[in-house]
């Protein structure tokens, strides 16, 4: 879509860049805040925004997370181009007025870089900032919104300061049910054009004040990374069929971990870090339950569609739906098994928003209690804490009846996950040459502190794929950034658990690149006068519990080594009294990982469980930096951060 904006006297603009849906949520908060204080509110992803419509509005909030190594979302990215374009002048933005709100995690090294360095940018160009930046946490021991709900609340106070509201007006309370831009209706069948009916399907909606012109979803596609695979022309994702999804761990073993092999129907170029994301579905009897509680019997099979309702803001734009509905066929159904979340732990705003569709006054109440800033630790132990969904909660609710219109406005969408494609060099081919991807999947199941067994949407979709299903998946580009330019310097790869995924696609293609050269005896040396390239020394340290359990890929490792300089060093956690983890044996291998990044110009990859494991890896390299550097401990630090600064130290964790 391409959006005309007009400059209104109170407006706003709410831009977000999101990943997994974080910053999209928050994003649409700020909006529902704004449009409270009367505010023609927009809210609109980075990348379907040009530069100069930000002057058009009297107030502009950015929310964005950070992926990779600092990156921006891949929905942000094409803005930031635009930002970065050198024929700006430095009073570009002379007349925005803006603040940003970061979401970031702390064991990346790059926190929240990706708002800092944003935020930066637009005060380079002049824009003012309006209200102070605010950063989340998603390690914080009560989740983001613990700085999330204090930065709106602050912020919305200062703007009705700022923009005091006329005499005789004042924010709408929270017993407002605010409209939503687009509402599901039935679909009928008219001659000449689409469509469009009012929510209850009896009428026609009136016209509509604008012009619509639909854009295809934004879907990150194989094109992202050079595929020539066939694309579904409507969908956009690639078609694969499932190969083999085969238990890797023994069967006494508390995690079921699942080698999978998709293979495509063409061939495709990927390298070590890029990831395969699979759209889940799912089960049918949620939503069974979900249709039947919500009394959605009768239209449950009838085709649907989504119809825009009539502005109220003033503004000439309206967004796209929600979900695009390409099929003229999909029924409510088929929208709660495919596009909606039924299983994501909910927000503070979904209690605000159902607290509007009951009639008892004791559960509206008790609802609205979660949504007050002075209960988020009572949200937080109600609803992360023991990973309660949204279908749990609306089952002990049982008073809320949620109008079928507004499926799509209450629960989330249902978003694809990544997984790190863990193949590499000869293994991402068919013999036919068509394209094969592997991955290593450890399916989410385990007990809540309620006693309450929870399952990964995912991948417990994944773990009951028979062999032979045909699905859609999409790939796209990592954040690691491996290339062939690198080959011939020395990588200490730091990946247990399935964080050796992407590591073993970095051995096998590391062994493709030398074969490539003509390189065939690891013991021979870069001479370059005689044309010989040699491939750099690869050390990797995995972890697990036990070496008979879980030592993923264990036979492989001892073929890969005949191959190329390539050395693994397992550490198991419970084959022994006392606990080892990878970070002990870095230390024990001290001398020669510095030699490797130190002397050497080596690069270090840090891939795993996002929890407690980076921190302790980054503090065991700086305690290996002080000693076989013989430096003090700040210079071992600095130095660290030198890798950083130097794209030598990437970490993708999750």
């Amino acid at each position: 879509m391409y959006i005309k904006y007009q400059p209104y006297d109170r407006s706003a603009l709410v831009a977000y860049g999101s990943e997994t849906g974080n910053a999209y949520d928050y994003a649409e908060e700020l909006g529902r805040i704004l449009q409270r204080i009367h505010f023609s509110t927009h809210v609109s992803k980075l990348d379907a925004i040009e530069t100069s419509s930000l002057r058009q509005h009297s107030i502009v909030l950015v929310v964005t997370s950070t992926t990779g190594q600092g990156d921006l979302p891949f929905n942000a990215r094409l803005f930031w181009k635009r930002l970065l374009r050198k024929k700006l002048p430095p009073t570009y933005l002379q007349h925005v007025h803006f603040s940003t709100f970061g979401l970031g995690d702390s064991s990346y090294p790059k926190f929240n870089w990706a708002a800092r360095k944003l935020h930066k940018r637009l005060i380079q160009l002049g824009a003012n900032e309006i209200y102070p930046r605010g950063e989340a946490d998603e390690r914080h021991d009560e989740g983001l919104d613990t700085a999330f709900v204090p930065w709106s609340s602050g912020l919305r106070q200062h703007l009705l300061t700022t923009y005091p509201l006329p005499d005789g007006i004042s924010p709408l309370s929270d017993d407002v049910l605010l409209q939503p831009k687009w509402k599901l209706a039935l679909r009928s069948s008219v001659v000449g054009g689409p469509a469009y009916t009012v929510a209850n399907g009896d009428h026609d909606a009136p016209t509509l004040p604008f012009e619509y012109i639909e854009s295809k979803p934004e879907i990150k596609t194989a094109q992202t990374v050079n595929s020539t695979l066939p694309v579904d022309p409507i969908t956009q994702l690639i078609p694969v069929t499932l190969r083999e999804n085969r238990r890797v761990t023994s069967d006494g073993h508390w995690q079921d971990v699942r080698h999978l092999v998709f293979t495509g129907h063409g061939p495709a170029e990927y390298g070590p870090g890029d990831v395969l994301a699979v759209h889940p579905k799912n089960l049918k009897e949620e939503v069974d339950q979900l249709v039947q509680q919500m009394a959605w019997t009768d239209v449950a099979d009838r085709p649907i569609h989504f119809t825009p309702t009539i502005p109220t803001d003033g503004s000439d734009f309206y967004p796209l739906p929600p979900i695009s509905l390409s099929d003229t066929s999909t029924t409510l159904r088929k929208l709660l098994t495919e596009h909606l979340d039924l299983t994501a732990i909910p927000r503070r705003s979904f209690f605000s928003l159902i607290a509007h569709f009951t009639d008892d006054q004791f559960h509206k109440d008790r609802l609205l209690d979660f949504t007050k800033p002075e209960y988020i630790d009572e949200l937080y132990d109600y609803t992360t804490r023991p990973r309660r969904s949204i279908l749990e909660v609306l089952q002990e609710f049982q008073s809320v009846k949620i109008p079928w219109q507004w499926a799509a406005n209450v629960l989330p969408e249902l978003r694809s996950r990544q997984f790190s494609i863990a193949s590499g060099g000869q293994l991402k081919k068919t013999p036919e040459g068509n394209a094969k991807f592997e991955l290593l999947v450890a399916i989410v199941k385990y007990r809540t502190v309620i006693k309450k067994i929870r399952e990964g949407v995912c991948t417990r979709y994944l773990a009951a794929l028979p062999v032979g299903t045909k699905l859609h998946v999409s790939l796209q580009r990592g954040s690691l950034a491996i290339t062939k330019a690198e080959a011939q310097q020395p990588v200490v790869m730091i990946g247990p658990g399935t964080g050796v995924a992407p590591m073993r696609s970095l051995v096998w293609e590391r062994l493709q690149w030398l074969q490539d050269d003509g390189a065939q005896d690891k013991k021979k040396v870069c001479d370059k006068a005689n044309g010989v390239q040699s491939i750099g020394e690869s050390v990797l340290f995995f972890g697990c519990r036990n070496k008979s359990a879980d030592f993923f890929y264990r036979d492989e490792w001892k073929n890969l080594n005949d191959q190329l300089p390539f050395t693994i060093f397992p550490a198991f956690s419970r084959d022994q009294s006392q606990k080892v983890y990878v970070q002990d044996i870095v230390r024990q291998q001290g001398l020669r990982v510095y030699r490797l990044l130190s002397g050497l110009n080596g690069t270090i990859f840090v891939c795993g469980s996002s929890g407690m494991m980076p921190q302790a890896v980054r503090v065991a390299l700086i305690d290996v930096f002080e000693k076989w550097g013989s430096i003090e401990r700040e210079a071992a630090e600095q130095a660290l951060e030198r890798l950083e600064r130097e794209g030598r130290y990437k970490q993708e964790t999750w």
